[in-house]
């Protein structure tokens, strides 16, 4: 087999290439994740929860952070049970020294943050407490974890950074203003990092799913409604699994995406492919 590959250069970091490389072993190996080690922000629930499961069953040991260490804890001793590699511990990421702490220790290669609030009024109806509760949350939160994760990797000269945006970073809906101001802000901060942490081998890049069976969305829901418009409007016609998102996390996480930064993951069933409209009955 001619490999036709251009030769990689000390800023990629990537794994170095062998003469032998192209074999199907190695091709398979682009997706092992074994011998790594991941932090996912917001394992207790939700996506952050799968993606937690899904990046131990590809090999990383995984920690397990969340605001709620019980919660944390449970989903870090299930997957132990399993077969997988992980632990827990508390991370408030609004909060930056909780965040700082998270990654103290051995190396971390690969950062998975999650984390997200939502209220959903009018612009004109929201209170200035509400609206600080969501970028504290949302953005400074989220700008707290890609500082800490970012500063830990670049020390160590590799790591992958993954944010959770959404599809609100590029359409919205009435009710959706502070909280697309969050998901566009994110990647914008995925953007920027991306540029500047490239020279010291960190890729930072962001997932933005479109609507997922979480806590989040329970509000949606309770709405029938609702909750089927938000169906209707992707090509898919249905909402989101949390495990249906994991897919992008273990490519970004992994080699197979090593030529991959400053970029948005859309997994959002067709979600941005089509035009639909609703009026939530905030």
């Amino acid at each position: 087999m001619t490999d036709r590959r251009p030769p990689l250069t000390p800023r990629s970091h990537a794994w170095t290439y062998d003469a032998s490389m192209g074999t199907l072993d190695e091709y398979r190996a682009l997706f092992d994740l074994s011998g790594t080690r991941a932090a996912v922000i917001g394992a207790g629930s939700g996506i952050g929860e799968a993606c937690a499961w899904a990046l131990a069953a590809h090999g990383a040991h995984v920690m397990c952070g969340d605001l709620n260490e019980t919660t944390a804890a449970g989903v870090a001793a299930a997957i132990v049970s399993d077969g997988g590699a992980a632990t827990s511990a508390p991370v408030d990421i609004t909060d930056a020294a909780s965040v700082a702490s998270l990654f103290e220790g051995d190396p971390i290669d690969s950062a998975v943050i999650t984390p997200s609030i939502n209220v959903r009024k009018p612009l004109l109806d929201m209170s200035e407490d509400e609206f600080s509760r969501v970028i504290d949350l949302n953005l400074k939160g989220t700008f707290n974890a890609m500082r800490a994760a970012g500063s830990h990797m670049a020390r160590n000269g590799a790591g992958s950074i993954i944010v959770f945006s959404s599809v609100r970073s590029q359409v919205v809906e009435p009710g959706q203003g502070v909280y697309a101001a969050t998901k566009a802000g994110a990647i914008a901060l995925v953007k920027t990092m991306a540029a500047e942490l490239a020279d010291d081998g960190v890729r930072v890049n962001a997932v933005a799913p479109g609507v997922v069976e979480t806590p989040l969305t329970q509000q949606i829901k309770n709405s029938p409604d609702w909750y089927q418009a938000y169906a209707d409007i992707s090509a898919l016609g249905r909402w989101s699994q949390p495990s249906e998102q994991t897919g992008a996390v273990v490519y970004l996480a992994s080699q197979a995406s090593s030529f991959v930064t400053g970029s948005t993951q859309f997994v959002d069933g067709g979600w941005l492919a089509v035009d639909g409209r609703f009026t939530p009955p905030l």
